[in-house]
């Protein structure tokens, strides 16, 4: 062999040499400007198995860590000392604080990035930042964030030291499923319950679905549990996996509450429970039959047994599980369709008509062309005692209607911001309870007036007479000539004091008192009515409730304010219920039937009065601009609420 020849397979051993060495060694590392801190020289210290050093409270502290594991995790390819900064030199047995800045670090690599324009939309670094910016307001990075080995649990707490692996959400990876372990090293107690409760259960049977500690508690933002926010997330977190369980709870006041942002009234595990949460089914669950009344009491205070029939996650859609709900609520929906149907369609052609006759000039102005005898130009319609009872009815609705919307449509944008305005749940609730008192007390009082009035003149008193509003034949004549008028086939009819509509304005209130008042009583006094009446019967009061509420509403202020303001003829208002009167000549043209019977009876004159002062008048249109103006308002909420925006 030539002296070539062996120098070449001198060379080709050497290179198998090295890349033996290579393949079968740990990985090599950018080396740091001090070669005594690179991390083959660490490794030759802490790679030994059994490497250990006494710590400051002489407790021994075990320092090895495994090249593989090490060389295998997301820090693979970083240097030692890259998150070790406090170490300056090698060997370091004394006098070292050991302080690990994952956060630190991570930002620094942030800022680098977007300086140098490589921080593009959704890149791992750009993830890590925002789990960052969550840990960084959290109860673990307290009490210093300075310091990431003097808080309550920092990154390497929970993530691991050397082994630090990507936690993949998604796909419920094995590190991911096997959090409840590594929060138990904290949280020992908790582990031991959760592992009994169903969630625990589950994992552990391997079901991937289940959840895990940060399925409730979320994974960086973690808060310590009990104030107003972190019962609020930790509902909706329970959602994430329940979520017809959540679309039934929202429709319930409780959780309403919760959508606008408040924390006092019972969220899922105020019920089920938390960290022990069994099926309901199970004895041991809260919510089981057996349980159900002693739960409901930690809230309810001497809740009696009629309380656990109450249905917190009653689908009024599902007539087979919940009869009496479904009932209820094509009840109400067919009241609101036919009622709306009707007037609306009635407003629409009354508009038209009106619009017609008023543009062709048969109708206005209104002149008067005769000569009144006193001069005064003016009937008195209403006396200072109905436009009071009218004014407080009016104030009370509006604010029933203000603050009952406001959790009836909890979800749009606009109700947290009225609530906050409001003072919150409890003080918005007893906003509406005095709407409730101001409602009810007006409409007690005028029954008892008509008690004793007609009581007084019973013998005499003409049911279906002129002065009465008890419907009757003529009504019902006069209804269907207005729709021949409406269409061109007829005259506008000539009408009594009261007309049909303000007759149905008037009775309606009456059917609203009934299911508004009665459905508002057992919900404001539960553990009275639970004493007696089934606890479906607050599913039921809560729909009717609800339902009977928008229809008022809406029918106030879309019928009620066209007949009185904005039909052609009244445009944009009419203040006779605010000044109780009303032009001579108008009242003769609306209601002629009884104009004709005064004046031929002589009794004209007892209602003929002066006009409004100028005072009087603008205080007036002022007063009526006003309500006017906030019932809309009120409208425009309902219809966005009821849009869901």
């Amino acid at each position: 062999m030539t002296q070539a020849q062996r120098t070449i397979k001198t060379v080709q051993a050497f290179a198998i040499i090295v890349f033996l060495i290579v393949s079968f060694s740990p990985a090599v590392y950018a080396e740091p400007a001090d070669p005594k801190l690179s991390n083959e020289r660490c490794l030759r210290c802490h790679g030994r198995e059994g490497f250990s050093r006494e710590d400051a409270f002489g407790r021994e502290r075990d320092l090895h860590v495994s090249a593989d594991v090490f060389t295998d995790s997301v820090h693979g390819g970083q240097d030692c000392v890259g998150c070790h900064q406090d170490i300056t030199k090698a060997p370091h047995r004394k006098g070292i604080e050991r302080k690990v800045g994952c956060v630190q670090c991570h930002m620094e690599e942030w800022g680098k990035a977007q300086a140098n324009g490589t921080a593009g939309d959704g890149s791992k670094l750009e993830k890590v930042v925002d789990h960052i910016e969550s840990y960084m307001d959290s109860m673990h990075a307290r009490p210093r964030i300075d310091d990431q080995s003097r808080t309550n649990a920092t990154c390497y707490d929970c993530h691991g030291s050397h082994d630090v692996k990507a936690v993949d959400r998604a796909s419920r990876s094995s590190n991911f499923m096997a959090m409840p372990e590594v929060c138990g090293t904290c949280h020992e107690e908790v582990l031991d319950t959760y592992k009994t409760s169903v969630h625990g259960t589950e994992v552990a049977n391997g079901n991937n679905d289940a959840a895990v500690c940060s399925d409730c508690h979320s994974r960086h933002g973690v808060e310590a549990v009990g104030d107003d926010q972190s019962r609020v997330e930790i509902t909706h977190q329970c959602g994430n996996c329940h979520e017809d369980s959540l679309k039934s709870y929202k429709s319930t006041y409780h959780g309403k509450i919760t959508q606008l942002g408040y924390g006092e009234t019972a969220k899922c595990y105020d019920c089920h429970g938390f960290h022990e949460i069994q099926r309901v089914e199970n004895p041991a669950s809260k919510m089981h039959v057996d349980n159900r009344q002693e739960t409901c009491q930690n809230c309810h205070e001497g809740a009696p047994e009629g309380f656990i029939t109450f249905q917190p996650h009653g689908d009024a859609h599902d007539f087979e599980k919940y009869p009496q709900m479904w009932l209820a609520s094509n009840f109400m929906i067919g009241l609101l369709i036919g009622t709306f149907a009707f007037f609306w369609l009635h407003s629409a052609l009354w508009f038209h008509r009106e619009w017609k006759d008023r543009k062709e000039g048969k109708n206005r102005p209104h002149v008067l062309t005769e000569a009144i005898p006193s001069g005064k130009t003016h009937f008195r319609r209403f006396n200072r005692w109905w436009r009071l009872a009218h004014l407080t009815g009016a104030i009370s609705i509006m604010t029933l209607s203000l603050t009952g919307i406001t959790v009836l449509y909890a979800e749009s944008f606009w109700a947290p911001y009225v609530m906050k305005f409001l003072g919150g749940p409890e003080t918005a609730g007893y906003i509406h309870r005095v709407g409730a008192i101001g409602f009810m007390g007006v409409f007690f009082i005028h029954l008892i007036y008509f008690a004793i009035r007609i009581g007084k003149n019973w013998r005499t008193f003409e049911w279906f007479g002129p002065d009465s509003l008890v419907p009757n034949l003529n009504d019902l004549n006069d209804a269907v000539a207005m729709f021949r008028w409406f269409f061109g086939l007829g005259p506008r009819p000539e009408l009594e004091r009261y007309s049909y509509w303000e007759k149905f304005d008037y009775w309606a209130p009456f059917w609203g008192m009934t299911i508004i008042g009665i459905s508002g009583l057992i919900m404001w006094y539960p553990l009275f009515f639970a004493s007696f009446l089934p606890g479906w019967a607050f599913n039921v009061a809560s729909i009717v409730h609800g339902e009977e509420a928008f229809l008022a509403i809406v029918f106030l202020f879309t019928v009620h304010f066209f007949n009185n303001h904005f039909r052609p003829d009244n445009f944009p208002q009419n203040t006779t219920m605010f000044t109780g009167r009303v032009p001579l000549e108008t009242y003769k043209h609306e209601h002629r039937r009884e104009y004709e019977r005064l004046r031929a009876s002589g009794e004209l004159d007892r209602f003929l009065v002066d006009a409004p002062t100028e005072p009087q008048a603008a205080s007036a249109s002022l007063l009526g601009a006003t309500l006017i103006t906030f019932g809309l308002f009120l409208l425009t909420l309902v219809i966005l609420g009821f849009f869901g925006v």
